[in-house]
């Protein structure tokens, strides 16, 4: 009778019951803080947002407007956000930026708050609305919407009115966050005119944004939801975490340097979004191509490859259309990213580990893109020892891209790794590639094909008591391939 209740007890505590004894589940690691929220999680899954610089620009064939442009000469005859959202969506965006006012102060809507908007211009005879025409083409094709809104406003004669000034732009801010359906991200930049003293009351303007899009992602040098990367060109750096000290940095200042690597023990997670324009201007010109299909892979491995989401600015034309050329191009480049990551190499592949934190950690997660599951090896509190993981194939195979992930809900921990291979007959490790940060993709791009059997990930050092890996993959890049000696 003693031993059916024992029985008893263990079936009703246990998750396993193995030849009568008791065998309870490991738990998994506790977080490393900061974690993301879901809404950075999402951001981060995209890993590519399109951006749409439109405006008076576009038509003075300018990059930065004076704000004493006539608005009359916004008038795109065949303007048609439906074949904006199309291409994006063919080329793989889920979101969609648009500059709804740039510095020179021109509004693509039609703000209430000033004439100098798409209402005193020729375009529909003053009755269009840019914002709202994209928001039922991106939701038509199932995709997201955020905008941009320029602090700085070189048409409003009293910018440099603290208050006058914050008010009308909080005034703005509620007009697109409450008459355009939902928002994902709202873009700020810290521009501000030179010669006129403006104080920005930013903790405001992200307090109304929070109320009025609450899982709207904020974007600026300070967060508080994702950072600048300090730069214009999609590049992050070698180190790249997704943490800062956003509550102490300053929304309009700050180094350049520490948004691009961001902080190991920052106290936020504010991870970086890199932007760049498909052609050199971020506003269409006539005189100028879009970059080419080798420079856009380039910056998808400098950003996304860098633990960032890459925000690629493709500009509408004067007739209010993306040019054909950058519409073919940006397909091209999806398509490249799509046939170079569809397949991974390592996906039948053995793997094992230097140990096990338990079942549920197993090394063969990393074959699977599931961010929940990973492998975590044995929790060793009294040293900080190294911890490895290891693929193996049936047959050799050849690859030119690692790719290498971290569960980032449990928080960034990795810092710093190499990856190793050997072919059939070698016995000896060869580093081929070496790095600090991992954090939600890692890829690795190796200047010359690797032929090999066993790729073995070292992992030195790393913050909390185990790293965790959520998935390491190998790939072949035939662009790249084909082109190493062209760049």
């Amino acid at each position: 009778m003693a031993r059916v209740l024992l029985w008893v007890v263990c079936v009703s505590v246990c998750y396993h019951v193995e030849v009568g004894l008791c065998s309870l589940n490991v738990p998994p690691p506790l977080p490393v803080l900061p974690v993301p929220s879901s809404s950075q999680v999402k951001w981060q899954q995209r890993e590519m947002i399109m951006f749409i610089h439109f405006g008076i620009n576009t038509f003075t064939n300018s990059e930065r407007g004076t704000g004493k442009e006539n608005p009359e000469l916004f008038n795109p005859n065949g303007l048609d956000a439906i074949q904006w959202a199309t291409v994006a969506k063919e080329a793989g965006f889920s979101l969609l930026i648009l500059t709804a006012k740039h510095h020179d102060g021109f509004c693509l809507w039609p703000s209430a708050y000033t004439n100098q908007s798409v209402k005193s211009s020729l375009w529909k005879d003053g009755k269009g609305d840019v914002v709202k025409d994209l928001s039922e083409a991106v939701r038509a094709q199932g995709l997201d919407l955020g905008l941009y809104l320029s602090p700085w406003d070189r048409f409003e004669p009293f910018y440099g009115n603290e208050l006058q000034y914050n008010e009308f732009y909080l005034g703005q801010l509620q007009e697109l966050l409450t008459k355009y359906g939902a928002i994902s991200e709202v873009w700020i930049d810290k521009f501000k005119k030179d010669n006129i003293t403006m104080t920005y009351l930013f903790s405001k303007w992200v307090a109304i944004i929070k109320e009025l899009q609450i899982h709207a992602n904020v974007v600026s040098n300070a967060g508080p939801d994702v950072r600048w990367v300090g730069n214009e060109n999609g590049t992050a750096g070698l180190t790249s975490w997704s943490t800062i000290n956003g509550s102490s940095y300053p929304f309009d200042q700050g180094s350049k340097g520490y948004l691009n690597s961001g902080d190991p023990y920052g106290t936020d997670w504010i991870p970086p979004e890199c932007d760049v324009s498909i052609r050199k201007g971020w506003f269409w010109h006539s005189d100028q191509k879009p970059k080419s299909l080798s420079q856009l892979l380039d910056i998808y491995y400098t950003s996304v490859g860098r633990n960032c989401v890459l925000l690629l600015n493709i500009p509408p034309n004067t007739t209010g259309l993306l040019s054909e050329e950058d519409a073919e191009r940006v397909i091209e480049f999806s398509k490249a990213i799509k046939t170079i990551f569809s397949k991974d190499l390592a996906a039948s592949a053995s793997v094992t580990a230097s140990s096990v934190r338990g079942e549920t950690f197993s090394p063969s997660n990393v074959l699977n893109n599931d961010l929940w599951t990973y492998w975590a090896p044995k929790d060793f509190r009294s040293s900080k020892k190294s911890h490895w993981i290891e693929l193996k194939v049936e047959e050799v195979v050849e690859f030119n891209v690692v790719r290498i992930q971290e569960t980032i809900v449990l928080g960034q921990r990795v810092m710093e790794y190499g990856v190793y291979v050997s072919g059939v007959d070698e016995k000896k490790m060869m580093l081929v590639s070496n790095g600090t940060t991992i954090g939600y993709k890692k890829l690795h791009r190796l200047e010359n094909p690797v032929k090999a059997i066993r790729v073995l990930l070292v992992i030195w050092k790393y913050k909390g008591n185990v790293p965790i890996i959520s998935s390491f993959g190998l790939h072949f890049d035939p662009v790249y391939n084909a082109s190493i000696n062209k760049y």
